[in-house]
C-alpha cells in the first residue's frame, strides 16, 4: 500500500512499519549496551567526565548511522532534503543561536574539562556541586538540597570559582577576639591546639595562628589552615566545630572572649533631677562620666 510518493520514490506502509520497528529494536539495544559499558567503566575505575563524554558521542553516532538507515530503507535520496536542509539553516541564524551556543559550550566543558562532575563551583554567591554535564545545560545541587540548571554558555562566558580545580585542597580561617589583658601567647596555643586536633585539617602544611590587630575592644587572632574538600564535606561544619571546641578551651583557661564596648565622655554641667530639686554638677573638661 502506496502511502506517499517523495521524488522518485514511493513510500509504502511495508517501509514505514519496517523502518519504526528497526528505529525502536536499534535505539532499545543501543540504550542497554551504552548503559551497561558506562556501570563497567565506572566500576573499574574510570572518569564519570570522561564515561559521559564517551556516552554522548556514542549516542551521537548512532542517531546518526540510524538516520541514513532509514533512509536507506525508505529509498529516499539526500537530494530530497536540499530544501529542509536550507531552511533548517536559516532557522538556526536567526532563531537557534543560544541553542547551539549553549550546545558547543557543552561539548567544550565535556572535552577541556574545566568544570568537572563532582566539582564544588560558586556562581554568583551561589554555591553547589556538579551534578550531570548535559549537552545544553548543567545541573548543579546547591548546599541546601535546591537543585539548579545553569546553560552552558554561562558557565564559559562568566567568571565563576571551581574550588576544585587543579586539587581538593583549600584554605580556611576562623578569627576570635579576646579582651584585653589576656595572655596572648596561651590564646595563640589554644588556638592551634583546637585546630590541629580536628580529623579533616591538614598537618602539611601546618596551621598558622596569627596575632591580627588590635581592634577597637578586642586582640584579634586568626587562625590558617588547610583541609581537603570531599563529597558530602562541609567546611562550615569543620569551622563550627573548632569554634565549638574554641570555647571550651577557653573556659578551661579563664580566657574572655571579648564582645563590643563603647565608652561615652561627656563635657560641661550635668543636671541630675531627684523628685523636686534639681541637682547641677559640675564635670570638669577633658573628663567625663562613663
Amino acid at each position: 500500500l502506496e502511502l506517499f510518493r517523495l521524488g522518485e520514490s514511493s513510500i509504502t506502509m511495508s517501509q514505514v512499519f519496517m523502518v519504526s520497528l528497526t528505529i525502536v529494536l536499534v535505539l532499545f539495544l543501543a540504550g542497554g549496551l551504552i548503559r551497561r559499558l558506562s556501570q563497567r567503566l565506572l566500576t573499574g575505575g574510570g572518569d564519570a567526565n570522561q564515561v559521559q563524554l564517551i556516552k554522548r558521542a556514542l549516542w551521537i553516532s548512532v542517531i546518526t548511522i540510524l538516520f541514513f538507515t532509514a533512509l536507506g530503507m525508505l529509498k529516499v535520496p539526500l537530494g530530497a532534503f536540499a530544501f529542509i536542509s536550507g531552511a533548517i539553516a536559516i532557522g538556526i541564524g536567526f532563531g537557534a543561536q543560544n541553542i547551539i551556543n549553549n550546545f558547543i559550550s557543552g561539548w567544550i566543558l565535556m572535552g577541556e574539562r574545566p568544570i568537572r562532575i563532582g566539582d564544588l563551583l560558586e556562581i554568583n554567591g551561589t554555591l553547589g556541586r556538579v551534578e550531570a554535564i548535559n549537552t545544553r545545560s548543567t545541573r548543579i545541587k546547591r548546599t541546601d538540597g535546591v537543585r539548579i540548571v545553569v546553560p552552558n554558555s554561562h558557565l564559559l562566558e562568566n567568571t565563576l570559582v571551581n574550588w576544585n580545580l587543579g586539587d581538593d585542597d583549600i584554605r580556611v580561617f576562623i578569627s576570635v577576639g579576646v579582651a584585653y589583658g589576656s595572655p596572648v601567647r596561651l590564646v595563640a596555643e589554644l588556638l592551634e591546639k583546637a585546630v590541629v586536633e580536628q580529623e579533616d585539617v591538614l598537618q602539611d602544611p601546618a596551621p598558622r595562628i596569627l596575632f591580627q590587630d588590635f581592634g577597637n575592644s578586642a586582640l584579634v587572632f586568626e587562625a590558617y589552615f588547610w583541609t581537603q574538600l570531599r563529597p558530602g564535606g562541609d567546611m562550615r561544619r569543620l569551622r563550627s566545630e573548632i569554634r565549638f571546641r574554641v570555647d571550651e578551651l577557653f573556659r578551661e583557661n579563664d580566657i574572655t572572649i571579648a564582645f563590643p564596648q563603647q565608652d561615652v565622655h561627656l563635657d560641661g554641667v550635668l543636671k541630675l533631677e531627684s523628685g523636686d530639686r534639681e541637682v547641677d554638677q559640675a564635670v570638669p573638661t577633658g573628663q567625663g562620666k562613663r
